[in-house]
């Protein structure tokens, strides 16, 4: 482990300490290494979210949106099709 890091502590429930351990001796990784792995991934799916949400904004600032009808009716239509 490089030396430029920081120490982060965190209380997890006991099963998902449990389930860390089982699989850092399966991946034959430390615990370190893969709570960066989760914490990285989770991050870059929050900012992905993040970005998104405000495109969703300027959509709905410029007008670029669709009528809850038009989004529904199709919906409405297959489920009269399936019945």
């Amino acid at each position: 482990m490089s030396d430029d890091g920081r120490v982060v502590t965190a209380n997890i429930p006991i099963d998902l300490a449990s389930q860390l351990d089982a699989v850092a001796d399966w991946l034959d990784r430390s615990k370190s290494w893969i709570v960066r792995q989760a914490v990285s991934a989770w991050l870059a799916e929050e900012q992905h979210r993040y970005e998104l949400t405000l495109e969703a904004l300027i959509d709905v600032d410029t007008g670029r949106t669709i009528a809850r009808e038009d989004v529904l009716s199709p919906l409405q239509q297959a489920r009269r099709h399936r019945a």
